[in-house]
């Protein structure tokens, strides 16, 4: 199933609705991050949430940032997407490895721990939007449905998952986020409550071939949902060497000219997305005389 993101509304748009595909993103964040079991399941729901709410954003060059800033093994978490269906993000602790609960479920909860959910929108305006509520369970999708009613006061589901399989490789994932509008009517709360309820899980519904659209139409059973756009969705990172020597360019004069002294190829890592960027003693001598030129 290919990646990509639907939005929606239901009961006479009383209820917004969102909904994505994205195992390949997840894999390929996997791949790139060389992340564990663990770690792809919290990052890839991070991901899907991610995806979810930049969707919400109207401006092309509107950018959301999730942070969970816990004290567990995990270590911090970082994911940015745009309004594009553009996502791309980070664990601290790629390697990290807990006993799974009693279900048989990954341990997210734990791995995240304790600590501050921060969401940051940029939206072209002089200072961004920062919203900071404590973490819940974090498991993600609590935390998120805390942070949309603590924060921006939007009574919100939201459901994520991700199933890894036993060659560590992602199988399904994906999620959806449903909004409540402040005109929404008892009936309608009441009807999606009851379909929350007997839902199955996010994954089970995507092992069992369930788009996007087939788990909106689940959860608004009888609601009737309407599907307005569809947007795909994709792991991508702008970094690129040109970016990276305005960084280098940034740095003081004189931790630069000690690099070039010491002779060794330095290595830079672009967090997000693992791509690796090599500049010689010869690089750094050019752009240093840039620096000065600047």
């Amino acid at each position: 199933m290919e990646d990509y993101i639907v939005r929606g509304t239901a009961a006479g748009d009383q209820i917004r609705a969102f909904a994505v595909s994205s195992r390949g993103l997840v894999q390929a964040a996997h791949e790139r991050h060389r992340t564990s079991p663990l770690a792809t399941a919290a990052l890839g729901r991070s991901l899907s949430a991610a995806l979810m709410m930049g969707a919400m954003m109207k401006g092309k060059d509107d950018e959301m940032t999730l942070q969970f800033l816990g004290d567990g093994p995990l270590a911090n978490m970082t994911v940015t997407a745009d309004s594009r269906g553009h996502v791309k993000g980070f664990v601290g602790n790629s390697e990290v490895c807990l006993p799974a609960k009693s279900n048989g479920h990954l341990d997210v909860g734990s791995a995240v721990g304790q600590g501050t959910l921060r969401v940051i929108k940029d939206l072209g305006l002089r200072e961004p939007y920062v919203g900071t509520v404590a973490i819940q369970t974090g498991e993600i999708g609590d935390d998120l449905t805390y942070y949309f009613a603590a924060s921006e006061q939007i009574p919100s589901a939201v459901g994520l998952g991700v199933l890894v399989g036993t060659d560590e490789n992602v199988l399904a994932a994906g999620g959806f986020i449903i909004q409540l509008m402040p005109f929404t009517e008892d009936a309608v709360i009441d009807q999606l409550e009851k379909n929350l309820s007997h839902i199955s899980d996010v994954t089970e519904m995507l092992m069992e071939g369930s788009r996007p659209e087939d788990m909106l139409a689940q959860v608004l059973d009888g609601l009737e949902p309407k599907m307005i756009e569809t947007l795909p969705a994709a792991f991508f990172c702008g970094c690129c060497r040109e970016k990276v020597e305005r960084t280098l360019i940034s740095l003081p004069a004189g931790d630069l000219q000690e690099m070039i002294e010491e002779g060794k190829t330095v290595e830079v890592k672009c967090q997000f997305c693992g791509q690796v960027y090599h500049f010689t003693r010869e690089d750094l001598g050019e752009i240093q005389a840039k620096a000065k030129r600047d």
